[in-house]
């Protein structure tokens, strides 16, 4: 059975789990992720501007409606819906109502508008976004043996691994599908049939607006030979150890996890859609107005690592309107 645990061995979708989400896993940690990597979160207010101005597109596409949702999926210390509230215009800003969802503690003197859950609200009117949230859902880990067989890959607390069973069932059809391996000894997979599951159930929570994922990703024509599963810790990658002390993550096959209706882009595609572009300032607005001249071109700077090419901008968006017209169309 896939994650059954056999001795000290399991499969990495049980073995993550633990490790990020247990009691003493890494994501309760009290310093949280930014204490550890930088999402476009993190790199710039832009970022919460742009989804705040998508969220004012949907409330337009939705006809102004008396309450307006927003659901921060995977929400870290509550950092992206905090910008996005305090982004939003007056008039948006007081239909608007903020939703974290996370399994670690509410935070101190977050934003009293915040409702902090653990599981989003069912029969949303508004906007779910899911930032970097479906790299940290658990998966199991596939290689080809040295008879060309895809088995599950188990793993110790120490982050030793070794083969186990073949792939069967419901992720030996999801891997057919999705990320076919060819009878080459060493290659890997991580199955991303509880991706796919989890998506559909946090977009089906929208009632009427729109439900974004965006995240490391990877499509059926390119997906990577030996899979993505690496650890962060201190903002650095390393090996990933299975025991709490990193975080654990992988690309996501967001392809696999679109619903009829969806569609792909990149973060770069999106942020130019909404308004962000990284060019520079005129330059005669340095002699004009200095102080703007540099606060612009702190801007541009922001800009451009946000929508890079082979940075930030390579970030998949998955995007599925539900009842509304798409917004970034």
């Amino acid at each position: 059975m896939a994650g059954e645990t056999v001795g000290e061995w399991r499969g990495w979708r049980v073995a993550a789990q633990e490790a990020l989400y247990g009691e003493r896993g890494f994501y309760r940690r009290p310093e949280g992720p930014a204490g550890h990597f930088r999402t476009s979160v993190h790199a710039s207010p832009l970022f919460a501007g742009a989804v705040a101005r998508l969220l004012c597109r949907v409330d337009e596409a939705l006809g102004r409606p008396a309450s307006l949702g927003f659901v921060d999926m995977g929400a870290g210390r509550g950092e992206l819906v905090t910008g996005v509230l305090a982004a939003l215009p007056p008039e948006v800003a007081a239909r608007a109502r903020g939703y974290a969802v996370e399994l670690a503690d509410r935070p101190a003197g977050l934003d009293h508008r915040v409702e902090w859950l653990t599981e989003p609200p069912g029969g949303v009117t508004g906007l779910l976004f899911a930032n970097e949230w479906l790299d940290n859902v658990p998966v199991e880990v596939a290689e080809v043996d040295p008879a060309g067989v895809p088995r599950l890959v188990l793993v110790r607390r120490d982050g030793n691994e070794r083969l186990g069973e073949p792939v069967a069932g419901a992720d030996a059809r999801w891997l057919a599908r999705w990320w076919p391996l060819p009878p080459e000894p060493g290659l890997r997979a991580e199955i991303g049939l509880p991706r796919d599951t989890a998506w559909a159930a946090a977009a089906a929570t929208v009632d009427r607006g729109l439900a974004v994922a965006v995240d490391y990703a990877h499509t059926a024509g390119a997906r990577p030979p030996f899979g993505t599963l690496t650890g962060f810790r201190a903002g650095r990658e390393r090996a990933p150890v299975p025991d709490g002390s990193c975080d654990l993550t992988a690309h996501v096959a967001l392809d696999a996890c679109a619903r009829p209706g969806a569609r792909l882009l990149t973060q770069r595609e999106a942020l130019h859609a909404l308004g962000v572009a990284g060019g520079r300032p005129p330059l005669p607005l340095a002699s004009t107005d200095p102080a703007a001249y540099v606060r612009a071109l702190a801007g541009a700077g922001e800009a451009a690592e946000l929508t890079a090419t082979g940075g930030l901008g390579d970030f998949g968006w998955l995007v599925e309107p539900v009842g509304i017209p798409d917004p970034l169309l």
